[in-house]
């Protein structure tokens, strides 16, 4: 497809109100004097109909019109006012009576309009006949009026569109140099619309957009980092074991098995970042949920971290006509990742609870900071003890996915995590 060569809006408005100006000339000199015959015909009807009541066969009338030829009609004679050679070039009178058979109307004679109209009073018929000068005149007076007055009002609208246009043509330049430095941090951002339109909410949500992208920006260095460094230990420690064994410094069964533990906390890091890769591709696809054995799920999760630390109890209170939907794979996920952040905080209580759409895990660990409860779900943010993890952010994305959530609650002692049904 032919792309058109660039045009300015205000380019594109002068040529909108140069045709607009066109369509006005062209209606008020062409198609308006058309429209305003059968205005002017039904007064020329009535300007030749007033003066025939003071016509008689003296023609001498003072009253009568000079611009109107006046026939009196007596017997079979014609007789006619002294201006017809005037008005109507024609010898012989008694040719109009043919034309003249109605009670008014128009006719065509040598080329040219004549209007006529006939008041018959027994055997006495009056005619008063004219030329189109009155017709000519009439609209002549009405687009002298009519005509300054819609040209002068066209001017001052055509003006003022462009005045407006050309504030916002400016407008749309600020919006525009603000998108094209989006990314500029040396660039001047701040623009103020004074008038309260959409170009002002337009401005207000780009400069959202900014502030977003920039927090954006600044939370993926900050991930990159937390994962830099969330990944460096581990290897660092294998590093300096391998270098301790080759240096004879430790044993290669120590070092083994320092290395296998490190090498298994990497799997686990990296199975967790791929997990929640795959979370963030699904939040965009509809996955089939079902009802889930809750109870079956959580007893099975707690026969399998009450052995982690034996001075931790569990207690789960299941209430047996609570529903849940989902999938048992992603319900699994969810305490799996709950219950290991409560392994590492917990003094010596969890507690599991069951209600309709609703349960609540809690432990009686120490309280949250107020400060990090806002962020505590976001990945690789930094947590409690200034530890990172993708726990709480995958607990978080899978509820998500099965139209769950779920909030953090300090008690007096402990926290409460609290998983309810979503609205939709």
């Amino acid at each position: 497809m032919k792309i058109m060569g660039k045009i300015k809006l205000s380019s594109q408005l002068l040529w909108l109100v140069g045709i607009a100006f066109v369509l006005l000339f062209t209606s008020l000199g062409v198609v308006l004097p058309q429209l305003l015959i059968p205005v002017a015909e039904a007064n020329v009807y009535s300007y030749l109909r007033e003066p025939l009541k003071y016509v008689d066969s003296d023609m001498d009338n003072k009253l009568l019109n000079q611009e109107v030829v006046y026939l009196y009609v007596m017997d079979k004679n014609v007789l006619y006012s002294d201006n017809i050679e005037s008005i109507i070039k024609i010898k012989d009178p008694t040719k109009l009576l043919r034309y003249t058979k109605e009670n008014y109307g128009k006719f065509e004679y040598q080329h040219k309009t004549y209007y006529y109209y006939t008041l018959n009073n027994g055997d006495i018929t009056k005619i008063a006949i004219s030329n189109d000068n009155y017709i000519n005149k009439t609209k002549t007076a009405i687009l002298t009026v009519i005509f300054p007055l819609v040209l002068i009002t066209f001017l001052v609208i055509g003006m003022m569109l462009v005045l407006w246009s050309s504030r916002i043509v400016k407008k749309i330049e600020l919006l525009k140099n603000k998108i094209d430095n989006i990314d500029n941090p040396k660039f001047n951002h701040n623009i103020h619309f004074t008038t309260d339109d959409e170009m002002r909410v337009l401005a207000f949500a780009l400069e959202d957009m900014r502030q977003t992208l920039i927090h954006q920006e600044e939370y993926r260095n900050q991930m990159y980092q937390n994962i830099s460094h969330d990944f460096k230990t581990p290897l660092t420690v294998i590093k300096s074991y391998i270098e301790a064994v080759e240096d004879d410094v430790e044993t290669k069964e120590k070092a083994f098995e320092v290395i296998k533990d490190q090498t298994n906390k990497l799997e686990t890091k990296v199975h967790s970042l791929l997990y929640l890769n795959k979370l963030d591709y699904l939040k965009d696809q509809k996955i089939e949920v079902t009802n889930v054995d809750m109870d079956r799920i959580i007893n099975s999760e707690v026969e399998k971290f009450k052995f982690h630390n034996k001075e931790i109890k569990f207690s789960v209170d299941l209430d047996k006509k609570a529903k849940f939907t989902g999938t048992t794979e992603h319900w699994e996920t969810i305490f799996d990742n709950l219950l290991t952040n409560f392994m590492r905080y917990a003094k010596q209580e969890i507690k599991i609870t069951t209600r309709p759409n609703k349960i609540i895990l809690y432990n009686d660990g120490d309280n949250i900071e107020e400060s990090l409860l806002a962020g505590i779900f976001t990945p690789f943010r930094k947590g409690i003890k200034g530890e990172f993890g993708l726990g709480l952010s995958i607990v978080k994305k899978t509820l998500q996915l099965m139209n769950y959530d779920i909030t953090i609650r300090n008690e007096k002692k402990g926290v409460s995590f609290i998983i309810t049904k979503g609205s939709n």
